[in-house]
């Protein structure tokens, strides 16, 4: 019997293995309506997270087509965006409140 459970524990530990081999969060902050850094450089294939924190007192969305993405983030706010795994290619976003200033990409790899 305890050798028909080990590969129902192995799978069940698969995911947490997962879990921790996944990259921190990009952190992305956004002041006098910019984004900084202007490009992110992700990992192809792996999910990731984006940390975002807005320094403005007004609030701003991050926004973006390509990965079908809108996340509205509080002035002095902040807020976590999580992102499928992509495949390499380069995805444009914004504040879509400060279209002229606050962009982006994404450069995945």
């Amino acid at each position: 019997m305890t050798v028909r459970l080990l590969p129902a524990v192995a799978a069940l530990m698969l995911p947490l293995a997962a879990a921790q081999a996944a990259e921190p969060p990009q952190e992305l902050t956004i002041s006098n309506h910019v984004f900084t850094p202007a490009e992110l450089h992700l990992k192809a294939g792996q999910p990731a997270v984006l940390h975002i924190r807005n320094q403005d007192a007004t609030a701003e969305e991050f926004e973006s087509g390509a990965l079908k993405i809108e996340k509205v983030i509080g002035g002095h706010g902040e807020g976590i965006v999580r992102l499928r795994p992509l495949k390499p290619g380069r995805y444009n976003f914004v504040g879509e409140y400060h279209e002229d200033t606050a962009h982006g990409t994404l450069i995945v790899e």
